[in-house]
């Protein structure tokens, strides 16, 4: 029999399955509450929006157009919309800076493919968002631990990666109610980051899946805008911002974008021609079909309900959750980021989860690049009513403390 491992590519050791994939699998059971997938509820698509769209995108003259090949770059319609919407966060860009990808989960791999070679670093945060480290790792990066406290000199960071044989390519975050933790990096933070990237000399990958997602709270500039503001334009800017569609409108037609300077877009687009030509034309028209007629009040839709599932999620941490357990309050997004006591594995409390009090989060473990901080959980509150909710984490509650007084 052929022996398939000595045949892959040593890069391919790297590969893991995604434990968030894998407990999607368990919404399609119906005694399960699932605080597991970090994904929209499928309530509050715009279908409708949707089915017009490609109504008239069948009944009109765009018909053929949305089924031919396209360009790489992205329906241009489409790029013409977001380069508009971005500079209302102070993103000043022309269609020719965006780039369409399918989903932004492509964008993240088509940067870790631009930037890294074996042995370089990647700076991000710990943790970090698991898809980020799963699209990376193909590249065979080390991790470093990006940190924006001022604990970390430009030296360090390099005197890290030249040990390993590599130089630091970039620094990958989520600025804005981040995945998995829902923390929002605040102002100085991000000028920190600014600072370390020019002493450093490095790209910033900003991820912006949950930017219109805030619920209360100031809204801060993303740092591509504040990177622009310094420079005086984009072509001179350092940060590239990738965007989706997939928690605001729809995640199945699978519709991302990069907004970067012409030496990145060049470069992007290449890969794009190598790896699958251009993302779906006809779902790119229908993104700009239903952003352009109804954005903002879809927007304004789900951060309404959301917001109020955030709310009943803290409510329901404070009056259920034991003392010696802490956890984020996120002021937008979808998560909530739990840290249990010292010793408490995550991935443990899943399984006894699951078996006894039918309640499914993610073990924490993952998001770290290390795998470190197993006593950690994420949480999301998108796919659950309020009173789910405060069942749910009632159950999790008494798991928890249960397992407490069990190790004391």
């Amino acid at each position: 029999m052929l022996d398939w491992e000595q045949l892959f590519a040593t890069r391919s050791s790297r590969m893991r399955a995604s434990e968030i994939r894998e407990l999607l699998k368990l919404l399609d059971q119906p005694d399960i509450i699932s605080f597991a997938g970090g994904i929209p509820d499928p309530a509050l698509f715009p279908d409708a929006a949707f089915k017009e769209a490609y109504s008239d995108i069948f009944s009109g003259q765009q018909v053929n157009a949305a089924l031919q090949y396209s360009v790489s770059e992205g329906y241009k319609p489409l790029r013409e919309w977001i380069a508009k919407d971005v500079a209302k966060i102070g993103i000043d860009c022309t269609p020719d800076n965006v780039f369409i990808t399918s989903g932004s989960q492509q964008a993240l791999d088509y940067l870790g493919k631009l930037f890294l070679s074996p042995k370089d670093t990647a700076l991000v945060t710990w943790p970090t968002y698991l898809g980020a480290l799963s699209a990376f790792n193909a590249y065979e990066p080390n991790y470093d631990q990006l940190s924006l406290n001022g604990n970390r000199t430009p030296e360090a960071y390099r005197d890290t990666a030249a040990k390993i044989g590599g130089s630091v390519k970039f620094a990958y975050l989520s600025a804005d109610f981040s995945n998995p933790t829902g923390e929002t990096v605040d102002l100085a933070g991000r000028e920190k980051l600014l600072a370390l990237a020019d002493e450093l000399d490095i790209a910033i990958l900003e991820d912006a899946a949950y930017q219109h997602l805030r619920y209360d709270g100031e809204a801060i500039p993303p740092i591509m805008a504040l990177d622009i503001a310094r420079r005086g334009g984009i072509e001179n800017t350092r940060t590239i911002y990738s965007g989706s569609f997939s928690k605001t409108l729809a995640p199945g037609l699978r519709v991302g974008f990069v907004i970067a300077a012409m030496p990145v877009i060049r470069k992007l687009v290449l890969m794009k021609q190598a790896a699958d030509l251009h993302s779906s034309t006809i779902n790119q028209i229908a993104i700009e079909h239903v952003a352009s007629r109804g954005f903002d009040a879809q927007v304004a839709k789900i951060r309404a309900v959301y917001s109020k599932r955030r709310d009943a999620m803290l409510a329901a941490l404070d009056k259920y959750m034991p003392k010696n357990a802490t956890w984020t309050r996120p002021e937008g997004g979808m998560f909530v980021w739990v840290t249990l006591p010292e010793g408490m594995d995550g991935a443990e409390l899943l399984a006894k989860s699951i078996a006894t009090e039918k309640v499914a989060f993610v073990p924490g473990k993952a998001f770290y690049a290390d795998g470190s901080n197993a006593n950690t959980l994420r949480m999301s509150f998108s796919c659950a009513d309020e009173t789910m909710i405060d069942e749910g984490i009632k159950r999790l509650g008494r798991l928890i403390s249960n397992a407490i007084r069990a190790a004391a």
